[in-house]
């Protein structure tokens, strides 16, 4: 692989989101010579709007973003015991594309809530949602970033060693399956 392409996708449409944050502290981490942020601002998806005008300008660029990229980090918040429903809408949208631009692509999963768990429980649900497409999802180290407000300094950089040490490990693990 010449240049690593990382794809970053934050399951939050908020410009300060922590999630936003850690996909691009991951993006920072894994030294990819191209990174991109996905738009997920998306319409909501509806059956009849795709039958009567086809998928979105901005879908379509989100299927094209994911079969560019060589991997994917995913980062999702928690709402509500689940992953937001923003990320949820971009995956239904994204199935609709044949070929599943997914398939067979190595794919990091994580998570940043406020709460003491990080996200633990969106980011097993956001795992489950991922299987039919069948990509590598890289099974750990797992990252649950807790209290997620109070983790970046004024650069967005992770303040604790713990959680950089573990998303570090989880970089070299995706770069790695990527280059497979």
């Amino acid at each position: 692989m010449a240049a690593f392409h990382l794809l970053g996708i934050s399951g939050s449409l908020r410009r300060d989101a922590t999630n936003r944050k850690l996909v691009h502290e991951a993006a920072r981490l894994s030294g990819a010579d191209v990174f991109v942020e996905a738009d997920l601002n998306l319409p909501l998806y509806d059956g009849d709007l795709e039958a009567a005008e086809g998928q979105p300008d901005a879908a379509k660029r989100l299927v094209q973003q994911i079969a560019e990229a060589d991997a994917i980090v995913i980062s999702t918040p928690e709402y509500n015991k689940g992953p937001s429903g923003v990320l949820k809408n971009a995956l239904d949208w994204v199935s609709r594309s044949k070929p599943v631009p997914w398939q067979d692509k190595p794919v990091a999963v994580m998570s940043a809530a406020a709460g003491r768990a990080g996200g633990e429980r969106a980011q097993m649900i956001l795992r489950s949602f991922l299987v039919p497409f069948q990509p590598r999802v890289i099974s750990g180290p797992e990252l649950h970033l807790a209290q997620s407000g109070d983790q970046f300094d004024e650069n967005g950089h992770l303040t604790s060693d713990l959680y950089r040490d573990t998303l570090q490990r989880l970089m070299d693990r995706l770069r790695a399956e990527a280059s497979r």
